[in-house]
């Protein structure tokens, strides 16, 4: 395998990451997860979009060089027409200490893997040991930076399900460790608004140009839905239980699927 790293493709024994870089050190970074569909990466403008807008929140300069281009070269180095590629961007290597380098030098690397087999449909929770800050401008940003995440996902496993759906400080509905979440409550079909403290997901935004609506949702609200579903990047997948409590419509996410290229 290949990836690139910097500015240009090594392979993947030849790459080495400095143990100073911000990224391990502190979290210090972002990054993309993409969908590749016939060779070329889906929504790539939204991607990369997104990547500048996370990289001005933490005030991270982005790297001088064509960005598509080194995605696609990492895909076509790995023969790449079906699969995932991760762009991880760093502020690179910095003295000790949490402020960053007045001119930081940021470390950029880009990785391909095949698509995941299908999942079935997930068995959600409500994690209780988490909360998603909707206040923080992070709440926002795919940043490095996954422990509340982790702390979530691994409270699901405890747990026996796939997935933890995340609430905020306000105790309301924002997503799950991994992806957006959508329920279709009384025939509406809705996500919560991105001031609830969610992440401005690629395939939210293709399910939302297809009619759905934001609105604040409580636990409570996604106990009477009828479907639930989740997004990323990668696909849709339908949810089969909440709570232990069986959820058996799939008949929207079937639709958006087939409607929508990579769902």
């Amino acid at each position: 395998m290949k990836l690139w790293l910097g500015t240009g493709l090594v392979a993947q024994e030849d790459a080495h990451l400095s143990p100073f870089d911000r990224g391990f050190t502190l979290g210090d970074g972002l990054f993309e997860t993409m969908r590749v569909r016939q060779g070329a990466v889906l929504r790539l403008k939204a991607h990369l979009a997104r990547l500048a807008t996370g990289a001005g929140v933490l005030s991270l300069p982005l790297p001088a060089l064509d960005l598509a281009a080194a995605l696609a070269a990492t895909a076509e180095a790995n023969a790449l027409t079906e699969g995932a590629l991760r762009l991880t961007l760093s502020r690179g290597t910095g003295p000790r200490g949490v402020l960053p380098p007045a001119e930081p030098n940021p470390t950029l690397v880009i990785t391909a893997a095949p698509l995941p087999a299908p999942a079935p449909p997930a068995r959600l929770v409500i994690a209780q040991g988490t909360r998603r800050n909707d206040r923080s401008p992070l709440a926002q940003v795919k940043s490095l930076n996954y422990l509340d995440n982790i702390l979530a996902r691994q409270e699901a496993a405890r747990r026996g399900a796939d997935d933890a759906v995340l609430l905020n400080t306000r105790e309301r509905v924002a997503e799950t460790s991994i992806a957006n979440l959508f329920a279709v409550i009384g025939g509406d079909l809705l996500t919560p608004p991105l001031s609830e403290g969610v992440l401005p997901g690629i395939m939210r935004a293709a399910v939302l140009a297809e009619g759905a609506g934001e609105r604040p949702l409580t636990p409570d609200d996604l106990s009477r839905a009828e479907e639930i579903f989740l997004t990323s990047a990668l696909g849709i997948r339908s949810v089969a239980a909440l709570e232990g409590h069986e959820v058996t419509g799939r008949a929207v996410a079937e639709k958006l699927r087939a409607r929508i290229p990579g769902a």
